[in-house]
């Protein structure tokens, strides 16, 4: 008798490696096909204008908030600040650019440093890969740091991790402070919608006193060392909150979570990136079923396609339990903002997804007051009216195409 040739059936560990690799290839080949959409879209792109509306200073507590969503009126205000200092100046950014608004901040900095103010500059690394190196340069009288992925990293990595710094802030001689989700560049003056906070009064001490433990943590020896402010305040209706990933500290995805837990009339958003992890994912729906108003307006296109399409694998899931979503048009979006119930606002840097809320090093004020949450709520509404809302069932009938590349990228949620 003859016995049939045993078949050669690969084995279970061959197989996992086949289709590892063939979602790779996969995943490679739709983010390709992506980036080339995104070119071409880019390309033929003309921005058009968009709602702003003009600074206001609302009285809080013992000082003020003034909210900016125009980038030229604060970046006047900014160089306004820097030209009048006389103490020191503590700089932060993760975008410089080196165009006309870059130049005009590097100069002002400049100067201020040859009447004798004490300058202090931090900007990231990563995020000026495209900027010419040259730019950076500056007189000794201002003291730069250079942030790379893995600065202040020490010890061994268990709770710490390496992060971009993606703060913004400036704080001039402990009086007044900026920070929000503005980077410098003449693109941001007029091209993006984005927010920014002007905050006096005593909640400046602690947006210094994150500056100097940043620089203190950060900056190579040799560098000085900062004092930190001897005047903070135990309680006040503003709250900094920063996360820290060299030591292991991000509170900023807490007081989210916290926040829309209390909930219980609206919950209003606006992100750049909607990528949010399990627990924040849970604690929206769950708003929503017990009876929160819950809206988030997105960009329609950002900057970053494969950021929005990993985003769009949430729309389902959001729209069906009855959050709704707005898509920003005509302009880039780029806000870090939420204000509920009338009464608790946010402003910062730190985007809904995984690596401004467990990653980067990030900044945030959480302000408690009716004032400011009735002008966020104003700002929203403005927002709002430049925006498509998008149903469920103009999202269920998307074409096939756009459902297949959503699957196929899904995987890569967790890096982003």
């Amino acid at each position: 008798m003859c016995e049939d040739d045993p078949v050669n059936v690969p084995s279970p560990k061959r197989l996992l490696k086949w289709a590892l690799a063939g979602l790779a290839a996969s995943q490679a080949v739709t983010i390709a096909a992506l980036t080339v959409v995104d070119s071409v879209r880019k390309r033929n792109q003309v921005t058009e204008r968009f709602p702003s509306a003009p600074p206001r200073e609302l009285p809080v507590d013992k000082g003020a908030v003034t909210i900016y969503t125009k980038g030229r009126a604060l970046y006047d205000d900014m160089l306004a600040a820097i030209d009048g200092a006389v103490d020191r100046i503590y700089f932060e950014t993760y975008i410089w650019k080196d165009d006309r608004v870059g130049r005009r901040f590097k100069d002002a900095l400049i100067r201020a440093a040859e009447r004798g103010v004490d300058v202090f500059c931090a900007y990231d690394v990563f995020g000026n890969l495209v900027v010419k190196q040259s730019f950076f340069k500056f007189p000794a009288s201002v003291h730069v740091l250079r942030h790379l992925p893995w600065s202040g990293l020490r010890g061994p990595i268990v709770r710490r991790s390496p992060g971009l710094n993606h703060r913004k802030m400036l704080i001039v001689d402990d009086e007044v402070a900026f920070v929000g989700g503005y980077n410098i560049g003449s693109l941001y003056a007029n091209r993006w919608r984005d927010t920014h906070a002007r905050v006096t009064g005593e909640a400046v001490a602690d947006l210094a006193n994150a500056f100097v433990d940043y620089w203190n943590q950060i900056s190579p020896k040799g560098s000085p060392y900062l004092e930190s402010p001897t005047d903070r305040a135990w309680e006040s209706p503003i709250r900094v909150t920063r996360n820290v990933p060299s030591v292991g500290v991000y509170p900023i995805r807490y007081s989210y979570l916290e926040a829309i837990d209390r909930a219980s009339e609206r919950i209003w958003l606006t992100h750049a990136y909607l990528i949010p992890d399990d627990d924040l994912t849970l604690a929206l729906l769950e708003a929503a079923d017990r009876g929160v108003d819950v809206r988030i307006i997105v960009p329609a296109e950002s900057n970053h396609i494969v950021a929005d399409w990993l985003s769009r694998g949430f729309y389902a899931l959001l729209l069906s339990r009855g959050i709704r979503l707005f898509l920003y048009q005509n302009a880039m979006v780029h806000a870090k903002t939420a204000t509920i119930d009338g009464m608790w606002s946010t402003i910062g840097t730190a985007n809904l997804d995984r690596l401004s809320l467990m990653g980067n090093y990030e900044i945030n004020i959480e302000i408690t007051d009716a004032d400011v949450a009735a002008e966020m709520e104003s700002i929203f509404a403005m927002d709002a009216g430049n925006c498509i809302e998008l149903t469920l069932t103009e999202w269920q009938n998307r074409p096939l195409a756009a459902k297949i590349s959503e699957k196929v990228i899904t995987p890569l949620r967790p890096l982003l």
